[in-house]
């Protein structure tokens, strides 16, 4: 009787975080850890760069930049699953359709792990054309396999239902749970790098780092299927394959809400590699300063990234409860911490670029030229910040063509050409104006779109 008391009134403080506490709070709770998890996330991205680097051996370095193209399309498959899932969930909870809540989260989960499996599968058959292709050479191709085979191979199925299953456990107001088991991982991370990577250890190399990513994905994965253990009467995250026998009534809401996020990831790869393509051809001096430069570049991203992911659910969740003026507020607020955050980053870079870029490095001369590219690629920020809170806003709603086509104007349609444009336009130095181009015409499609919802709340 107790236990089932406790059931309840946990599932109570739920729907009244989402219905009925004040906006600020309610943002807040969902907001605070969500972003937590990124800043760590930050971290954790460049922990085996910067152990491998203290190997002192380029061809162990540039292997893990070889296969890192492949490692981020697992957070693509991810987001295909997990971001349309969390959508889908919330919106069925603002409904309190509980169950078919339960039906659509074990079809995330077991549709996410088919498709990783899948992924490591072909992967594994064609590793050697796709390492070529992103950039492995007769010095890094053996290095590049073996990490590659740890991180994609043996780890894409725990690396995939981790990050599905943290925004899963987000849509039902669960965010200090999911950002823990994130953290957890991320922490874990870091400090097996060393142990793996460095010979006084292990000595495995970029190989150890590869297995210490692996590792530290499984352990948040097991993280988040012992909550759900444990917790399994308060909440709807039941993923038994019996549910799988709804699969075909949720599939088409989940992919084509989860597709936007899947395809900016994705092609978010590829306007990484092509403006690296370009620089390149300026030098060695210039690939490093580019390089540090999306190090910094990545604060207010992560940022904006970690409020749009706390907001997801509770946009979701009161849209669908039809109360639209509430979930207008709520993004109202989110996005203004975003926006706030990004104009803070903006002004610091743009007034202390060289002391910051020379942080990352001590010779001068690439220190000056990643502060000029600083402060050209920090001009974007604020369009960002604004961006991706309004595409998670369209995904939230269920509007997923709007999502879709403000996703690939951000990542997809104008980078490559704009790349061709500006490069010739300013040698080397307008590949930089390049994302603000792109982030400004995205946000202005973006309010556009978004325009006739936002009459409503307002009246």
């Amino acid at each position: 009787m107790k236990r089932h008391q406790d059931t309840l009134r946990r599932v109570q403080e739920r729907e009244q975080l989402f219905e009925s506490a004040p906006v600020r709070v309610a943002v807040a709770k969902q907001v605070i850890p969500a972003v937590a998890s990124q800043m760590v996330a930050l971290l954790y991205t460049s922990a085996d760069t910067f152990f491998v680097g203290l190997l002192g051996a380029p061809a162990q370095t540039a292997a893990v930049h070889v296969a890192n193209p492949s490692f981020m399309f697992l957070t693509a498959i991810s987001n295909l699953f997990g971001v349309g899932g969390a959508s889908v969930i919330a919106r069925m909870l603002g409904r309190h359709e509980r169950e078919k809540a339960s039906q659509v989260a074990s079809f995330c989960f077991w549709g996410g792990a088919a498709a990783s499996l899948l992924f490591s599968l072909l992967f594994f058959l064609l590793h050697v054309p796709i390492l070529s292709v992103c950039g492995a050479t007769e010095d890094t191709f053996e290095t590049a396999r073996q990490y590659a085979f740890y991180v994609i191979v043996a780890g894409a199925l725990p690396t995939v239902l981790s990050t599905l299953l943290s925004n899963l456990m987000r849509a039902e107001g669960r965010a200090g749970a999911a950002s823990a088991g994130m953290i957890f991982g991320s922490l874990l991370n870091i400090a097996l790098d060393p142990l793996f990577v460095l010979p006084q250890f292990l000595n495995m190399g970029a190989a150890g780092a590869g297995l210490a990513t692996a590792i530290s994905n499984l352990a948040s994965l097991l993280f988040f299927l012992l909550i759900l253990r444990r917790e399994r009467e308060a909440t709807v995250l039941r993923i038994g394959p019996r549910q799988m026998r709804f699969a075909g009534e949720h599939a088409p809401a989940v992919l084509s809400i989860g597709f936007p996020s899947a395809v900016q990831y994705a092609l978010t790869v590829v306007a990484i590699a092509a403006q690296s393509h370009f620089v390149s051809a300026y030098g060695s001096m210039a690939t490093a300063a580019l390089s540090i430069t999306k190090k910094i570049d990545n604060l207010p991203l992560y940022f904006s990234v970690g409020v749009s992911n706390g907001l997801l659910p509770l946009v979701g969740y009161n849209h669908a409860a039809q109360n639209d003026k509430r979930a207008w507020s709520m993004f109202r607020f989110g996005a203004a911490l975003s926006l706030s955050f990004a104009l803070f980053c903006t002004l610091c870079f743009e007034l202390f670029a060289p002391a910051i870029t020379s942080v990352f490095i001590r010779e001068a001369e690439t220190a000056a030229l990643a502060a000029g590219f600083l402060r050209r690629m920090c001009v974007a920020m604020p369009f960002m910040s604004l961006c991706y809170p309004l595409i998670v806003r369209f995904q939230a709603m269920g509007e997923a063509k709007k999502a879709l086509v403000v996703s690939v104007l951000r990542k997809g349609v104008l980078d490559i050409p704009l790349l061709f444009l500006y490069d010739s336009l300013w040698p080397m130095t307008g590949c930089m104006w390049v994302q603000p181009t792109v982030d400004c015409v995205s946000l202005l499609a973006a309010l556009r779109l978004s325009r006739p919802r936002e009459k409503t709340p307002q009246a």
